[in-house]
């Protein structure tokens, strides 16, 4: 699906940008003291020396908020109307997390709302954010994206455990004029459900509420056919976008895609034709943060440099459902807070 994003009522654009990761940290060596595992397993296969985990008592929500907070003080407003929190890992079943994100940020009684495509939630709520500046229904959004995915986790599973941490990236998007830096779009969009049991947690839903097997309560994944998917996904969807917006592959200063394993990173470069060195990349210390993964790779692009103002950004993601997506900007002076 692709969603038009260039209404006369105005483009989204990116205001502000903030991100904040739980305070405990556990690196490699301490998963190589329970699990059968090593430091040179996990960042040769993953990338990955250390991620961020909560701790007891610590929620999606409770991070949303940190990051929404630093977004908010990056953007030098708290003048929201409404409130997009993509996430895998809402507080509850039910009611969505997102109003909760709102009322204790103080925004008032706006409109608030989760988005669930897991890995590739951030792209599909950005999207969704923008239509609603289109639409002309928002003037200002934030936007976040948190998970705290290591709750899903089986702790005894070598196989997911160092992959994934925990974490919030927000960003504040702002109605705007299309050739302004920090313009968003076009977008693509995509999924199959065909292939929904490549990554998935059985029980919680509807479908299985309980189950009388441990197993069925973590999260699970088919390694090997997730990164082939992953790499030619990607590369498939930014080519689309990429000849939307009427750029070409050389014409992308910047690749920001989904955390998720340095391979799959550097695989879907090379399947575009873009150097390594355009990657910005953080997942040696933060790990495979799902929604979260490419607004945190926002701020530590800006903080170390990698991302500098006027710089042609490609951003894309793959995820559980199977989703996958892509849209880009020009990237604008914003400072995260």
């Amino acid at each position: 699906m692709q969603v038009p994003t260039h209404d006369a009522r105005g483009v989204a654009v990116l205001a502000g940008l903030g991100g904040w990761l739980p305070p405990r940290v556990v690196d490699n060596d301490e998963l190589s003291a329970r699990l059968d595992t090593s430091d040179e397993w996990i960042r040769t296969r993953t990338g990955i020396g250390r991620r961020h985990v909560v701790g007891p008592g610590m929620s999606t929500v409770d991070m949303a908020v940190e990051a929404g907070r630093r977004a908010l003080q990056s953007a030098g407003s708290a003048d929201i109307d409404a409130v997009v929190l993509a996430t895998a890992t809402p507080d509850q079943i039910c009611p969505a997390s997102a109003p909760q994100v709102a009322s204790r940020l103080g925004l008032g009684p706006v409109a608030a709302f989760d988005v669930n495509a897991v890995c590739s939630g951030f792209v599909y709520a950005l999207a969704t954010a923008a239509g609603l500046i289109a639409g002309g229904v928002s003037r200002r959004v934030l936007l976040v994206g948190a998970d705290a995915f290591t709750t899903l986790l089986n702790p005894d599973d070598r196989a997911t455990v160092p992959i994934f941490g925990d974490g919030a990236g927000a960003v504040v998007l702002r109605a705007g004029d299309p050739d302004e830096p920090g313009a968003l779009g076009p977008f693509d969009l995509h999924s199959d459900g065909e292939l929904s049991d490549l990554l998935v947690v059985p029980a919680g839903g509807s479908r299985m509420k309980t189950s009388q097997n441990p197993a069925d309560s973590y999260f699970s994944m088919q390694g090997p056919a997730v990164f082939r998917h992953a790499t030619a996904r990607m590369a498939e969807s930014s080519r689309a976008v990429l000849k939307q917006v009427g750029w070409t592959v050389g014409d992308v200063d910047r690749l920001i895609g989904h955390q998720a394993n340095i391979r799959i990173l550097h695989a879907t470069a090379k399947q575009l034709g873009l150097p390594a060195d355009s990657l910005v990349v953080n997942i040696e210390r933060t790990g495979n943060t799902s929604a979260a993964s490419i607004p945190l790779a926002m701020v530590d692009g800006v903080n170390d440099g990698t991302l500098q103002s006027g710089d042609r950004v490609l951003v894309t993601a793959f995820g559980a459902g199977l989703t996958w997506g892509s849209t880009v900007l020009r990237w604008p002076g914003v400072t995260p807070a």
